[in-house]
């Protein structure tokens, strides 16, 4: 019988501003040893160490004291080797433009161009971490993801009390903003009759009854469900036997607003009773209750 591994680590890598640390903080509520920053040269000694008995989160970026890419990419080759190691590598990515926001509106100064543009720091860096963004078991992308958003993320990929093995996230999302980054399979609902033109329909979303009963009355419809439902119940269990520890399938549509949320919504009810641990989300509906929240606290601001 193989023994049991005496470490589970996980790293935590990206761009600066990309929230590292908030992830950081999020596992230690979850039961994580938090350790920041921590000189790559050091990492060993926690695998040589006695076992803590919890799992253990290190940050590791390019404040790092003797921090490089390639030095990171030899230490996770070396503890992917070793049995007494479980080691998952999480790479939390951003739009370059965002995290140059995000520096501007805290003035702080890039630690790769520190008399020097944000704009300049953001581009070094992402060249800099691209071979780790490869090698990466993990892609969370925050440039849409508020603190909420990023807890329910890491909780379904690393809280240890979760009963399922495998938790499944579905999205849903506007193709004119662009197919969201780290999902696993993309499915494409513009081909359902579209609810926007209907004008009883159009300032309600894929949540509304009324929605879904238009969307499901489109003559495709229910033999496009039945197929990708089963075509999921099928690939779940392969994905979990081929060692995936979560997956994301994400639905599109024209707008993000009708289609894609009630295929999601109703793929995610239906694989919630086939007894799939899921978490839903909805890019646009989400981005525009930001923006509304936004504007409600510039006007009770001015």
């Amino acid at each position: 019988m193989t023994p049991e591994p005496d470490h589970r680590l996980i790293f935590v890598t990206g761009p600066s501003g990309a929230g590292r640390t908030t992830a950081i903080r999020v596992l230690e509520d979850l039961g994580y040893e938090g350790i920041d920053n921590i000189p790559l040269s050091l990492v060993p000694r926690l695998v040589d160490g006695a076992p803590l008995g919890r799992p253990i989160v290190l940050g590791l970026d390019v404040r790092n004291r003797d921090f490089n890419a390639t030095a990171l990419i030899e230490l996770i080759d070396t503890l992917t080797r070793d049995p007494r190691v479980v080691l998952e590598v999480v790479y939390m990515d951003c739009a370059p433009a965002v995290l140059i926001r995000r520096f501007s509106e805290t003035r702080r100064r890039h630690p790769l161009a520190p008399n020097e543009t944000p704009a300049q720091g953001v581009e070094r860096e992402i060249d800099l971490l691209t071979p780790i963004r490869i090698r990466a078991d993990h892609l969370i992308d925050t440039t849409e993801l508020n603190q909420h958003d990023l807890k329910a993320e890491l909780a379904a990929l690393f809280d240890t009390t979760h009963a399922h093995p495998l938790p499944v996230s579905v999205q849903s999302f506007s193709y004119k903003r662009g197919i969201p980054r780290g999902v696993d399979m993309i499915f494409d609902c513009r081909f359902l009759a579209n609810p926007h033109w209907q004008p009883q329909l159009r300032p309600l979303d894929g949540r509304d009854p009324r929605v879904e009963e238009f969307v499901r009355a489109d003559p495709r419809f229910a033999e496009f469900f039945q197929r990708l439902r089963d075509l999921l119940l099928f690939l779940l269990p392969a994905q979990l036997d081929e060692g995936k520890s979560h997956l994301a399938i994400a639905f599109g549509c024209t707008g993000g607003q009708h289609r894609s949320v009630a295929v999601a919504e109703m793929m995610a009810n239906a694989l919630a009773e086939n007894g799939w641990a899921v978490s839903k989300r909805h890019r646009e509906l989400e981005r525009r209750s930001a923006e509304a929240q936004s504007d409600a606290m510039r006007v009770t601001g001015a």
